[in-house]
C-alpha cells in the first residue's frame, strides 16, 4: 500500500492539473462563471431558512446561521459522493491511453470539491461576523482540523463509490437518492438531541460518518465553543478508517477496470 501512496504521491502535478481544469471548466459558458459558487448555497440556504424558519418554525436563534455553517460541509461530502462515483468512468478514455496511478482521478475529484468548500466559507465566516454573533478564536483554531477530517473522509468515500461504479453502473443514480436520505439523518438541519428526532431513530446518527464532524463546525462557527476533543478525535479516527478501507478496497478492485469499460 506504501508503494501506491508513493506513486500517487509522485502524480501530484497531475492532481494539481485535474483540479484547476475542474475549478476552470465547471462554470465555464455561464453568465455569472465562477459567482455560482457562493450563488448556489446562498439560494439553499434562503430556502431551508424560509421552511424551517416561517412554515416550520425552528427554536433556534439566528436559525440561518444555525444552517449555513452545516450545509456548506454537507454539500462537500455530498458532491464529493456522487462527483467521485464517477471519477473513474469519467476518464475512462484517458485510462486506456496513458498510464498513471488510477487512484489520482478520485482524489482530484474530491480536492477541487474541497477547494470550493475553502472559497465558500469566506460567505460562511462573513455571514457570522455580519451576523453580530462573534466568534471565538480558540474555537477557530480547531476548524482547520476539521476540514482536514472531512477531506479525508471524503477522499475514503470517494475511493469506495468510484471502483464500486465501475462494476455497477446503477450506483452513481442510487447514490444521488442516499445522500439526499443522509442528509435528513444529519444534524444539517436540526441537532441530534432535537425534539423531533425520536430516539428509537438516534441510531442513525450515531452511525452516520458526517454526525460528528457536522457537530464539529457548528460548535466552532455556530455555539462559539471549543469543541469535544472526544468528539473531533471520533471524527478524525472515522476518517482514517474510511481512506485507509477505501485506498484498499479501490487497489483491489482496479485490476478489473479496463475489463468493464
Amino acid at each position: 500500500m506504501l508503494k501506491q501512496v508513493k506513486e500517487i504521491y509522485e502524480y501530484r502535478e497531475m492532481i494539481y492539473t485535474l483540479v484547476r481544469k475542474d475549478l476552470r471548466g465547471r462554470y465555464k459558458g455561464s453568465v455569472l462563471g465562477f459567482m455560482w459558487t457562493f450563488i448556489n448555497p446562498l439560494f439553499q440556504l434562503l430556502i431551508y431558512t424560509l421552511v424551517f424558519s416561517v412554515i416550520m418554525r425552528s427554536g433556534e436563534e439566528q436559525y440561518y446561521l444555525f444552517l449555513f455553517v452545516c450545509l456548506i460541509p454537507w454539500m462537500f461530502f455530498s458532491a464529493s459522493v456522487t462527483d467521485g462515483s464517477t471519477a473513474i468512468l469519467r476518464e475512462k478514455e484517458m485510462i486506456k491511453k496513458i498510464y498513471f496511478p488510477r487512484g489520482v482521478l478520485p482524489i482530484a475529484a474530491v480536492t477541487s470539491g474541497f477547494v470550493n468548500m475553502l472559497l465558500t466559507f469566506i460567505v460562511v465566516i462573513a455571514v457570522t461576523l455580519i451576523s453580530g454573533r462573534g466568534m471565538n478564536p480558540v474555537a477557530y483554531l480547531c476548524l482547520p482540523l476539521v476540514m482536514i477530517v472531512e477531506y479525508l473522509l471524503c477522499i475514503g468515500v470517494a475511493f469506495i463509490v468510484s471502483a464500486l461504479t465501475v462494476y455497477f453502473r446503477d450506483l452513481q443514480y442510487i447514490l444521488g437518492i442516499i445522500t439526499m436520505g443522509m442528509q435528513y439523518a444529519s444534524p444539517v438541519m436540526y441537532r441530534v438531541n432535537d425534539d423531533r428526532v425520536p430516539a428509537k431513530f438516534a441510531w442513525i446518527f450515531k452511525v452516520n460518518p458526517m454526525t460528528s464532524i457536522l457537530n464539529v463546525y457548528r460548535d466552532i462557527l455556530y455555539d462559539k465553543v471549543v469543541p469535544n476533543p472526544a468528539e473531533l478525535g471520533y471524527a478524525f479516527c472515522l476518517g482514517i478508517i474510511f481512506i485507509v478501507f477505501g485506498f484498499w478496497l479501490f487497489n483491489k478492485l482496479q485490476k478489473g477496470f479496463a475489463e468493464n469499460f
